[in-house]
């Protein structure tokens, strides 16, 4: 795509801002050991993006109607917050870099994340990095889940840009998959899965980490 004018970029955060997507597969683990799961990384992929009542259905879906979903996920949840509560979670590399760049030269920043608000909230300010973003958006704002594209287009709507004229930065599929559909310019950086050939072909541009999203941008 040639080189054109962009006014926003729309962050997703779980696995693109902290590198959080690793340590709730890492939590999962500790509950299928515990409860004989089989086969839970593989569940825990397929759920990469989306928001919490697509991950239930989802779970539902590869297990079984009777899978006890919500007391895992309580489970799960306990180790989580037993280590991340009132201590900021490690972020990638090029999150500073990548705000201050944009901030300083008046791009307007907007997060999409499938996280519901409360959560979100919290470790955005834990991170002291809540000030950067003009608008938040989150699962529970919306009616569908990534990969349906509510999420991105509430945030160019919120933050009063075109989509065409936002970029999207992503880790997931189903990130991917949003972003495009709501007509934004998807940006990856994989995180937990590398891009196959559908979603290569939904995005912009792969690259390998925020600091290489900094440099693009500063070529646009």
């Amino acid at each position: 795509m040639d080189a054109k004018k962009y006014n926003a970029v729309v962050f997703d955060m779980d696995g693109v801002i902290f590198d959080s997507e690793k340590i709730v597969i890492d939590c999962w683990k500790i509950v299928a050991d515990k409860h004989n799961i089989p086969n839970i990384e593989y569940a825990c992929m397929q759920c990469l993006g989306i928001n919490k009542n697509a991950t239930r259905a989802k779970m539902l879906e590869i297990y079984g109607q009777d899978f006890p979903y919500d007391e895992y996920a309580a489970e799960s949840s306990v180790i989580y917050h037993g280590i991340y509560d009132n201590r900021p979670l490690p972020m990638k590399p090029g999150v500073i870099e990548l705000l201050s760049y944009l901030k300083m030269n008046g791009y307007k920043i907007a997060l999409a994340s499938s996280t519901r608000k409360g959560v979100v909230e919290k470790e955005l300010d834990d991170a002291g990095i809540i000030c950067f973003f003009d608008k938040i958006i989150c699962g529970d704002m919306v009616q569908r889940s990534k990969p349906a594209p509510d999420i991105f287009l509430k945030a160019c709507e919120e933050i009063g840009e075109k989509p065409e004229d936002c970029y999207a930065i992503e880790d997931s599929f189903n990130g991917i998959r949003s972003a495009n559909a709501g007509g934004l310019r998807p940006i990856m950086v994989p995180d937990l899965a590398e891009p196959n050939e559908e979603i290569s072909a939904l995005c912009e541009t792969v690259l390998p980490n925020l600091l290489k999203v900094c440099d693009y941008l500063k070529r646009q």
